[in-house]
């Protein structure tokens, strides 16, 4: 008596769950992220050296994640193969990380985290905008949601500070928005390219424009600080970066772009417990709520987009 096949072949359920496993771990490196770049800035470090600092001791990952792609015999790219990859890695990688540093000298680690979130629901509207894909109802709920919620952590988070987190959340909104883009266009690249070259390549791109900014508008002695910070930026650069850069990449080829924002729901809880118990940051009911509201919103719109 033969059995019958289940719906979704093992090869393919095993090669999702290693996906979501990427994506989650990926989340959660992200997450710490914020935790370490507070502890940097408690150095008196600013966020052009912390942002040089971890792209700095990135590079050498990438540079060998480049060299070792390069081995494995895929057709060399294309010069709009190189344009897409430097573009989208310098908007992805370096400029939505120095929006979001310098946000993060304003506001708590949890509202960056929440408004970083946002990006899913970012990815809707610019579809609509650009590729004309229809805004349904479903959507509207959803950005309702989001966007009522970080009302919420806003409001939650300026009562316990002293001024700043309007102009801070600005900056963080604009990382987001720029991960969103980043989002869109890596989407359509990858596949073309490859996962692991992709992510070597455009973190390389990034790397190298934050020691450009670096060296133009810093001087030498801007690099003594703390030894706590240099240990701090690489932390941020393995863990937070070359890591999480790489497992989300492989994890957005295996499952899709839409299932991957579904598992990445956990990293501003993930921020949020680590901001609490290393940072001593304040948890109101009004941000609880206004958290739950963000991921409702954004587990709305990333569960339309799987269907």
């Amino acid at each position: 008596m033969s059995r019958s096949s289940p719906s979704v072949p093992a090869p393919g359920r095993a090669a999702a769950l290693a996906g979501a496993g990427f994506v989650a771990l990926s989340a959660v490196g992200f997450s710490a992220k914020a935790i370490m770049v507070k502890l940097a800035y408690g150095y008196t470090a600013d966020a052009t050296t912390v942002l040089a600092l971890r792209m700095g001791f990135s590079v050498p990952f990438f540079i060998g994640m480049a060299l070792w792609s390069g081995r494995q015999g895929q057709a060399p790219l294309e010069r709009r193969d190189w344009m897409a990859v430097a573009g989208l890695g310098m908007l992805g990688y370096y400029l939505a990380s120095f929006l979001d540093l310098l946000g993060l000298q304003l506001i708590s680690a949890s509202l960056e985290r929440l408004i970083l979130f946002l990006y899913p629901t970012m990815v809707v509207l610019l579809s609509a905008l650009f590729f004309r894909q229809p805004i349904g109802r479903r959507e509207v709920v959803a950005l309702a949601l989001s966007y009522g919620g970080i009302g919420l952590v806003f409001a939650s988070d300026a009562s316990f500070r002293q001024g700043g987190v309007g102009p801070g959340a600005l900056l963080v909104f604009g990382s987001a928005l720029a991960y969103a883009f980043y989002l869109l266009g890596s989407g359509r690249v990858i596949p073309r390219v490859g996962a692991m070259r992709f992510t070597a390549y455009a973190m390389s791109a990034a790397c190298g424009m934050s020691v450009v900014q670096f060296a133009v508008t810093r001087p030498l002695s801007a690099l003594q600080v703390s030894p706590h910070v240099y240990g701090l930026t690489a932390a941020m650069a393995v863990f937070s970066t070359v890591l999480p850069s790489s497992l989300l990449a492989i994890g957005i080829r295996r499952i899709g772009a839409s299932r991957a924002a579904l598992v990445g729901t956990i990293g501003p809880v993930a921020t949020i417990v680590l901001a609490y118990f290393i940072l001593g940051e304040a948890i109101s009911a009004l941000q609880l709520l206004g958290a739950a509201l963000v991921l409702a919103g954004v587990l709305v719109v990333s569960l339309k987009s799987q269907k």
